[in-house]
């Protein structure tokens, strides 16, 4: 379980858009919001 999360939250951030700070900052806040879904839905 664990190691799946972290393998979707590397794909979310190796496949974004991460060239600028802006787009490091959208990234990250795509992959919180991301990673916060995927462990609520394991846990229901």
């Amino acid at each position: 379980m664990k190691a799946s999360l972290i393998a979707v939250v590397m794909a979310l951030f190796l496949g974004g858009c991460a060239k600028t700070w802006d787009g490091v900052k959208e990234d990250s806040s795509k992959i919180w919001k991301d990673t916060k879904e995927t462990i609520h839905e394991a846990t229901e």
